[in-house]
């Protein structure tokens, strides 16, 4: 009788996928692979061709290097509802909005990159300023438009502000005169037209914004426009236009016949 060889069979190799730090390497590999995927895809078609969420994403990869900040980019423009608006949202505010992502994880915007996001607008801001500026403001008309509607479009509360010009009709100093509620900030003619003294500006341009979206002038906007024309008219000093800003557009005062 021939005798049965037996052999014991190895062991089954542990599965190395399916340890807890290999899942959670494997996720981080992922998030890690749609960053640079969007990177690529940045520098390969071009910023421009980017929807504002991965744009969003590209700035928020900085300020938030680990997890998925898909959902905080979105969760962004919807609380705010533009890209725009995202950009001029106080810091306060920014720091409100939570999103939650794939794995039902609660991720916030955080004061750092509330602190970011703020910054740009800034950066936006001083460049469309200093496009206005580098040339006689009435030339550059479109820049200017630019510069007031970034600054103003999407502030919460009326904010009073008047662009000071040389005798070149550049400009000396774009300076709040006030700050008010969300429909009314009251303005002094007398000091906006001593300030224009202090300055030596040769001319101004009254700016102001409207929260409520709509730039349509109201009769206490025109009745206050007259009453600074007047005052500055006994110095010399003329006022080219009052634009409005709103989130529909720049309405100007010269432009409606208004003065």
């Amino acid at each position: 009788m021939s005798a049965v060889l037996t052999f014991p069979l190895p062991a089954p190799a542990p599965r190395q996928d399916a340890s807890p730090a290999n899942v959670v390497a494997i996720r981080s590999a992922g998030l890690s692979g749609h960053r640079e995927r969007l990177r690529e895809r940045a520098r390969g078609a071009g910023l421009p061709h980017l929807p504002d969420y991965e744009l969003l994403e590209l700035f928020l990869f900085r300020s938030q290097p680990q997890g998925d900040v898909k959902p905080v980019a979105k969760a962004l423009l919807a609380r705010f509802g533009s890209l725009a608006a995202v950009l001029a949202a106080s810091v306060e505010d920014l720091m409100t909005v939570r999103a939650e992502d794939a794995r039902g994880r609660t991720r916030g915007v955080g004061a750092e990159t509330a602190l970011d996001l703020a910054a740009l607008h800034e950066v936006a801001r001083r460049v469309t300023r200093e496009e206005a500026a580098a040339r006689p403001v009435i030339s550059s008309w479109t820049a200017l438009i630019a510069y007031v509607r970034l600054s103003l479009q999407h502030e919460p509360r009326e904010q009073f502000r008047v662009l000071y010009l040389d005798n070149r009709n550049q400009l000396i100093l774009d300076e709040i005169q006030n700050r008010g509620t969300v429909d009314h900030a009251p303005v002094y003619p007398r000091e906006v037209v001593r300030r224009a003294l202090e300055l030596s500006a040769r001319s101004m341009i009254i700016v102001h914004n409207h929260p409520s979206g709509d730039p349509t002038p109201s009769r206490p906007d025109i009745d206050m426009t007259r009453q600074i024309i007047e005052a500055a008219r006994a110095l010399a000093i003329d006022v080219h236009d009052h634009l409005i800003v709103g989130r529909d557009g720049v309405a100007s005062f010269k432009q409606l016949g208004l003065m």
